[in-house]
């Protein structure tokens, strides 16, 4: 299997291209900001044929540059139908911090085929099978994309997972165990790693501690001055 990725845009979201191999087809993953240069630059360098673009969710450092991707190529979008709506309305659903930075508005329209994508589906796509996670919590839409690899390994493009409503145990991971995941690409780690609930190693405590005088240990006593003395003048009185 073939993958290429490379950091997008202002937030540096990892955009894919996966292939069986080196002139073969490829389907893009998570186009986001400034990406159609770099794309097509990947395709030229690996002879490759793109044959649709994949969205693990609808924010628009994931999506940004899927309509020029889609129509440039003449192939699909595929994307949850909980998330279509930001494809047209990019802004919907950041926070009014983040549509304030890119001055409330940016202009995106929707690629002129959109297919939907549901929880357990197998899409087979550039002579590869990716199995579609519906993992709600980033945003309502968000998905993961699943795939086994020529060398037995796993593949797994998350975008951004997280724990929606700071629960135990993130959706995902309580409906659809991804077991242990040999590789993961994207924005995401293996889900067993950023589960809540699992044991983490616990913080070294530091403690201070005041130095304490040790007792010096007791040696032979050293006689007084006064019975020093006292030996001096009986001596002096009854010389030897």
């Amino acid at each position: 299997m073939l993958v290429v990725g490379f950091p997008t845009g202002a937030l540096q979201a990892n955009c894919y291209l996966l292939a069986a191999g080196e002139g073969e087809a490829c389907v893009v993953v998570d186009p986001g900001q400034d990406a159609v240069e770099p794309i097509m630059e990947a395709v030229r360098e690996h002879r490759l044929s793109p044959v649709a673009v994949l969205l693990t969710h609808g924010h628009f450092d994931h999506s940004f540059s899927v309509t020029p991707v889609c129509d440039g190529n003449d192939v699909p979008a595929w994307i949850h139908p909980a998330d279509r709506a930001m494809l047209s309305d990019p802004l919907k659903g950041v926070s009014a911090e983040t549509a304030a930075f890119f001055g409330g508005r940016l202009e995106m329209r929707e690629p002129s085929e959109v297919r939907e994508l549901a929880d357990g589906v197998t899409l087979d796509l550039a002579g590869l099978r990716l199995l579609v996670d519906h993992t709600p919590g980033h945003t309502g839409g968000s998905v993961m994309f699943r795939a086994g690899t020529e060398e037995g390994g796993r593949l797994v493009l998350s975008g951004d997972p997280c724990s929606p409503a700071r629960s135990a145990a993130p959706y995902f991971f309580r409906r659809r165990p991804l077991g242990d995941a040999g590789l993961v690409a994207g924005q995401g780690v293996d889900p067993a790693r950023r589960h809540r609930g699992a044991a983490r190693p616990r913080r070294l405590q530091h403690h201070r501690t005041r130095a304490r005088r040790q007792p010096v240990p007791a040696g032979p006593r050293r006689p007084s001055l006064r019975a020093a003395t006292g030996d001096v003048r009986r001596a002096r009185a009854h010389p030897a």
